[in-house]
């Protein structure tokens, strides 16, 4: 078994493309139910003069939980625009 709070200490990466999308935030949790209906991410990636979002990954695009990283698999339907690197920027 893990706890929530041991998830937040590891990376989550994109298995689909590879990108790291940070540490979890928070938890979307059914309040009804008392499951975990996904993840919260940080969407700034601190870079300078963005807004601070947050993304939101469903459970089930969760596929492994290790002992370093969490790997999802998300195609990119729920990922801002602006997380994505582009070889120039967008103006």
């Amino acid at each position: 078994m893990i706890r929530l709070s041991d998830m937040t200490l590891k990376n989550v990466i994109n298995s689909a493309d590879g990108r790291s999308l940070g540490q979890i935030r928070d938890f979307e949790i059914d309040a009804e139910g008392g499951r975990v209906q996904g993840i919260v991410l940080p969407a700034d990636r601190g870079r300078v003069f963005r807004r601070r979002e947050a993304m939101s990954v469903p459970w089930h695009e969760i596929k492994k939980i290790g002992c370093d990283v969490i790997l999802v698999e998300s195609t990119g339907q729920n990922i801002p625009d602006f997380m994505i690197d582009r070889p120039y920027p967008r103006f």
